[in-house]
């Protein structure tokens, strides 16, 4: 059985990076200027490169490929975390409004800096995270405050309470965008859809760090996560500190979801689809879905976004909002199936 059970999990996960490898390809090569394999080979390992090429590869689709896979790497692992704290399949860092209160604290960072801070400067896209960290830190509190019940976390009161966040925010959002200057105005309404098309090599060294610092902290804590999934009493039965533990999890994911709001605006979804098909696929050990979580968020952004720059070609859909389609009938389709 538990050969088995490797064997299913990496043949997952060999699937899964294919996936995302021809997804990669399939963004190089196919755009507005057509690329054949030969032509990119010999440009990235500069064999023979032309500055059309260089500009094209190096400076638009590469960057962008990078930050859709980091992306819907970190969104893929808080979503499963998220999840696992809180034992509510519904938990998602969009739909609980983490997402938005991120992003309204990076609004309020470009409405008080527009004219002084470039947000395609370095010091903008590094204070960036940090404005979102502190956007979803809030959220968060505010989830707790008002979702919690006898001394603990109510998973049932904790999607309503999440709707009602993400909206206060949403508001907040739109109201501090419609106080901005036309241009800083339009860039801030693609930038909260949910877009990776401005990406840079900047963006990457920004989430970087975070992604390097806080995914192998939360798979160290896998086990924490299993446990979980038991009656609280059960946990801390076991010696879990369950609310320093559930705490500790929930700043770690806030902080990658901080980072990839920060340089993609508010993809949703990814953290809900992302867990539910790791678990269909190679059960219920965290130490299995936390990196399945992760390639099957990498597949989905870099997907979708794909389908977004090419379906309406040469205009582009925001990736987010291609993400938004799958996602709500999804949505909708678990709310339907819990139990009354």
């Amino acid at each position: 059985m538990r050969k088995l059970t490797r064997l299913r999990l990496w043949s997952v996960i060999l699937a899964g990076l294919g996936i995302v490898l021809i997804s990669g390809y399939v963004s190089l090569t196919n755009g507005e200027f057509d690329l054949t394999v030969k032509e990119v080979v010999k440009t990235l390992f500069r064999i023979e490169s032309t500055p059309e090429r260089d500009l094209v590869i190096f400076d638009f689709r590469l960057p962008r490929i990078v930050i859709g896979a980091m992306v819907g790497l970190g969104l893929g692992i808080a979503g499963a975390v998220i999840q696992g704290i809180t034992r509510n399949g519904l938990a998602d860092p969009g739909i609980l409004g983490i997402n938005a209160g991120a992003g309204a604290a990076i609004v309020i960072f470009m409405f008080f800096y527009q004219g002084q801070v470039r947000t395609t400067g370095w010091t903008a896209i590094l204070a960036m995270p940090f404005f979102g960290l502190v956007g979803g830190i809030m959220a968060a509190v505010l989830i707790y405050m008002f979702a919690w019940k006898s001394g603990r976390l109510d998973p049932q009161r904790l999607l309503l309470v999440g709707i009602a966040i993400s909206s206060g925010f949403g508001a907040i959002t739109l109201y501090l965008s419609l106080k901005m200057r036309s241009a800083d105005f339009e860039m801030a309404t693609v930038w909260l859809s949910g877009s990776i098309w401005s990406a840079n090599w900047k963006f990457v060294v920004a989430i970087t760090p975070w992604l390097l610092v806080l995914l192998p902290v939360i798979y160290r804590k896998s086990y924490i996560l299993d446990l979980f999934q038991l009656h609280e009493s059960t946990a801390a039965s076991l010696g879990v500190a369950t609310e320093k533990e559930k705490s500790f999890l929930l700043l770690a994911s806030i902080g990658i979801v901080s980072a990839c709001v920060s340089v993609s605006g508010g993809v949703g979804f990814v953290g809900l689809l992302a867990p539910h098909i790791a678990r269909r696929l190679v059960g219920l050990h965290h130490r299995h879905v936390l990196p399945v979580c992760g390639i099957l968020g990498m597949a989905l952004v870099m997907l979708a976004d794909f389908i977004g720059k090419t379906v309406v070609a040469p205009a582009e859909v925001p990736v987010g909002i291609v993400i938004a389609i799958i996602g709500v009938p999804y949505f909708l389709t678990l709310l339907m199936k819990r139990p009354a």
